[in-house]
């Protein structure tokens, strides 16, 4: 989104309080206005309407961004990440849904930003699991749990729960333990002044806006419910899945009436055609996932 080119930047040399000042210049959007804004976007790719969409919230970027001050990261840079998640929410916004960009928004930046957390942070190598940034972000949390926040290597007992509690083997908990807990990555200097050293730097990694063990699950359960409407898929016959994908899983849906004109029937017949096969999708979705122990709500 190249239009994005002319917001203002985060830096160094400008200061944060001038890029704070500078960003409430722009207004927040009432919601009978950002829909039609979101849909000039969605409808004719008007970059201007993006434009507004993404300035109008760019306090709400900086504001979640603040939240992660405790990783040792510049925090121009962390707010840049949030801005760039805040750009792919305005581009992937659907105002049909029914609820506000700022909800669909605030998860998009904080998976830009704790993305750029992970590939900054030595001691975390790109490629780990879900799982295993799970544990990043919650091994201190998880610690405190079972009264071994102050232990260097866990006892047996702790280290098996803790295993379990974040889906990750014991010897994966070992070693993100002992690098949390090493040099490498300096978590265990003090950050206290005037000669109070109780404070250390870790203390200050939980963000306390975000839940990011919460963040990764949601995604964990996105992609099984990518999985099972791939499988679902096969209940619907061509047609079917045609008109569904064109009508409900396309980044730009096709209309009923492309879609007559298309198969040479009535757009009352497409609409038909596209309730059933949704009906459809999600019984077979249903099916397959009591099978797999989930829930599927719609």
């Amino acid at each position: 989104m190249s239009t994005y080119t002319n917001l203002p930047a985060p830096s160094p040399e400008q200061g944060l309080n001038r890029y704070m000042q500078d960003i409430r210049k722009f207004p927040l959007l009432e919601p009978e206005e950002e829909y039609m804004l979101a849909k000039r976007w969605v409808d004719h790719q008007d970059s201007s309407a993006a434009h507004k969409m993404v300035t109008s919230h760019l306090r709400l970027a900086a504001k979640i961004a603040m939240g992660y001050r405790g990783y040792g990261l510049p925090q121009a840079e962390v707010i840049s990440e949030a801005n760039v998640g805040l750009m792919q929410a305005v581009k992937r916004f659907d105002p049909e849904k029914g609820f506000r960009l700022a909800t669909y928004a605030m998860w998009w930046i904080r998976a830009s930003i704790q993305e750029y957390i992970l590939r900054s942070w030595s001691l975390v190598k790109l490629g780990t699991t879900s799982a295993q940034k799970k544990l990043f972000f919650n091994l201190r949390k998880a610690k405190a749990k079972v009264g071994a926040l102050e232990e260097g290597d866990l006892r047996p007992e702790n280290l098996a729960q803790i295993a379990k509690d974040l889906s990750v083997s014991e010897a994966e908990v070992i070693d993100m333990n002992r690098r949390l807990s090493g040099s490498d990555a300096s978590l265990n200097a003090t950050v206290g002044s005037d000669g109070d050293s109780s404070t250390q730097w870790q203390d200050w990694l939980e963000d306390e806006d975000s839940d990011q063990a919460e963040a990764y699950e949601e995604k964990d359960e996105l992609d099984a419910r990518r999985a099972l409407l791939a499988q679902a898929l096969a209940v619907l016959n061509d047609r079917e899945k045609d008109v569904l994908m064109q009508r409900r899983l396309s980044e730009e849906p096709v209309t009923l009436e492309d879609l007559s004109e298309s198969y040479g029937v009535s757009r009352e017949r497409i609409r038909q055609i596209e309730v059933r096969a949704f009906e459809k999708l999600q019984a077979k979705m249903r099916e397959l996932a009591r099978g797999k122990g989930m829930v599927v709500t719609a």
